[in-house]
């Protein structure tokens, strides 16, 4: 069944399809994923029926989301259905739903169920959750990536039409490349995290995930609303900038890329530079060190703080229940002064100076999602190391206040997808999403 938002919407118009049967048909091939280690929590019958009800004697047309499937990551609140962030002693049960899923439900939009994530939001490989390893869509030796796991390797199996995860250091671009789809990333404070377990608080984002391009574009345009009760919410103004037909994008210096020995994978990426070459555009080599420079504090930084701050009593008080690696991370944040936090502030503030005249010359600047992909076996023999070269290239982009759309660029000869990442100024999601179609719409 196709379950791209444009497919199930005209299906439900022309009565060819049921919501019940849409329904039917996921929840018989989530009983067959089952090993994917996907869901945390998946809605029952009778919670499912409370939103098909709702919907029965309504118009489809009057619903932009009408009767369409999403999953949610643990992190984000459901109403009356647990919230865990992977961490089953931190369980609670929210009264509401966060800002955005309540604009999904409000749009017709019906919840599946809690996806699987790195425990805490707090890794890029998917592994670190006691619900299990989430096993990649296309070879379920390698990694999900994280920590939006479950997240993209719902929307990958074709479980869901879209899904929501959360974005601190790259998890909703790194699972987009691992799982072969489409991650939004827009700038922060555009898509609210009312209702949403920090990991760091003044960084997060929520994401989306979708199979195509105009499917996450349509769930953006609903969901870029402005929350005035998310105290770091901005009022999203667009940035009105045409798509030129000849343009000039930014790429890393070769001596700045870093594929850590995955020779297909620079392969890929040099073709991608290419296939924007082709669309009008010439590369240019720019220097990556003020994008590396920042992204090295988020874990040395004080940011390591706010991940402290967000599990404080449950770290202070049982801290044997976290996972091993993520404690190890998180338990660093109390030792975080004052001093760390400025001298870092200053390197950002110099940083985002040249930064600005980047994006002042070129169109976006275009780099790998990842150099690289690792089996599960691997990382969990070397989670940080690894999960360290995984961040090489997303680390920086919320101290940097950037937006960005990981896009598929191709599959290595062992099947394995690798992605490139759109990378803008703060509010000029419509910019990326313009030259996105034109990259995924050239054959």
């Amino acid at each position: 069944m196709n379950l791209s938002i444009e497919s199930l919407k005209e299906q439900y118009l022309s009565k060819q399809i049921s919501i019940r049967e849409v329904f039917a048909s996921i929840f018989s091939k989530i009983e067959e994923t089952k090993d994917y280690n996907i869901w945390i929590y998946t809605l029952s019958q009778e919670e499912i029926e409370v939103y098909i009800k709702n919907l029965e004697d309504k118009n489809p047309s009057d619903f932009p989301l009408y009767g369409i499937p999403f999953a949610i990551k643990d992190n984000i609140d459901l109403k009356a259905i647990p919230t865990t962030a992977a961490c089953k002693e931190y369980e609670y049960i929210p009264d509401d739903s966060s800002f955005v899923v309540s604009k999904l439900i409000e749009a017709g939009a019906i919840p599946v169920g809690k996806t699987n994530l790195d425990q805490f939001a707090t890794g890029l490989v998917g592994t670190r959750s006691p619900y299990g390893a989430c096993k990649n869509a296309i070879n379920p030796e390698y990694i999900s990536g994280g920590s939006s796991s479950g997240s993209a390797v719902s929307v990958a199996l074709d479980l869901v039409s879209f899904s929501l995860g959360t974005d601190t250091a790259g998890s909703g671009r790194v699972p987009a490349a691992f799982n072969n789809i489409i991650g939004i990333k827009a700038s922060k404070g555009v898509l609210s995290t009312s209702g949403v377990v920090p990991a760091c608080r003044s960084l997060d984002c929520v994401t989306i995930f979708a199979k195509t391009l105009s499917s996450a574009q349509s769930v953006f345009d609903i969901v870029n609303k402005y929350d005035e009760k998310d105290i770091y919410a901005r009022e999203y103004e667009a940035t009105k900038k045409e798509v030129k037909e000849k343009f000039t994008f930014a790429i890393p210096k070769t001596e700045q890329l870093k594929f850590f020995g995955d020779e297909a994978a620079q392969k890929l990426f040099e073709e991608a530079v290419l296939k924007f070459e082709n669309l009008g555009g010439k590369a240019v080599e720019i220097d990556f060190e003020p994008f590396n420079e920042s992204a090295n504090l988020l874990y040395s930084g004080p940011w390591v703080c706010e991940r402290y701050i967000a599990i404080k009593e449950l770290i202070t008080k049982r801290p044997e229940v976290l996972n091993e690696t993520v404690r190890a991370i998180i338990s660093n944040g109390d030792k975080i002064d004052a001093i760390n936090y400025f001298e870092s502030e200053y390197i950002l503030k110099k940083n985002r100076k040249l930064i600005d005249k980047v994006f002042a010359t070129y169109e976006f600047f275009l780099t790998p999602t990842t150099g690289t992909i690792y089996k599960i076996d691997e990382v969990n023999a070397n989670p940080i190391a690894l999960n360290t070269n995984l961040g090489y290239y997303t680390n920086f982009m919320n101290l940097l206040d950037l937006c960005a759309i990981a896009v598929p660029a191709g599959f290595r000869e062992n099947g394995l997808p690798f992605g490139v990442t759109l990378v803008s100024d703060r509010f000029e999601e419509e910019k990326l999403f313009s030259y996105s179609t034109k990259y995924l719409e050239r054959k």
